[in-house]
């Protein structure tokens, strides 16, 4: 298989935007509820958001394709304060996992981010995803703190925030 990571402009928002409805819909159940995942993906994965999310926030999305079809993405950008970059989102179809095309996702918003001024790479991930926080472990990150952050209508972000130094 032959796999490759590009750039995505904005006109591959929607097919993100649709990638991301199958992927969480297969991967949060047991960790968040249903109503709980549609409230996130509305919210969130609006394209009008992650068109302002990446036109005024700086926020770059990344696509992985194997064999052509994009199967997975990744968006990361500066954050605060000086140096520090944020990865908003990393996700790859469950069919996929265990590959190590995760890694070389996440290893190419690495060196990304390092490329472009960063010296630490910073995370939330749910406390519930064991699957999500081994991987990153994996790779190097480790937990800095914990948040829960209200997203309104009754639902919580409770999240590690995890954090990597680069270079």
């Amino acid at each position: 298989s032959e796999v490759a990571i590009q750039r995505a402009g904005l006109d591959d928002l929607p097919a993100i935007r649709e990638l991301a409805q199958v992927i969480w819909h297969e991967h949060y159940p047991g960790i968040i509820s249903r109503e709980q995942i549609d409230y996130m993906l509305a919210r969130m994965y609006d394209v009008a958001t992650l068109r302002q999310d990446v036109t005024a926030r700086g926020v770059r999305f990344e696509k992985l394709l194997l064999d052509g079809a994009m199967v997975g993405y990744a968006a990361f950008g500066p954050s605060e304060p000086l140096g520090v970059w944020k990865l908003h989102k990393l996700y790859l179809l469950p069919q996929h996992h265990g590959r190590g095309l995760g890694g070389r996702l996440l290893q190419h918003c690495e060196r990304e981010a390092c490329a472009a001024g960063a010296t630490r790479l910073v995370l939330n991930v749910n406390r519930r995803n064991t699957k999500a926080i081994a991987a990153y472990t994996r790779n190097g990150f480790t937990v800095a703190e914990t948040t829960v952050l209200d997203l309104g209508n009754g639902y919580v972000m409770d999240d590690f925030i995890m954090a990597k130094t680069l270079g």
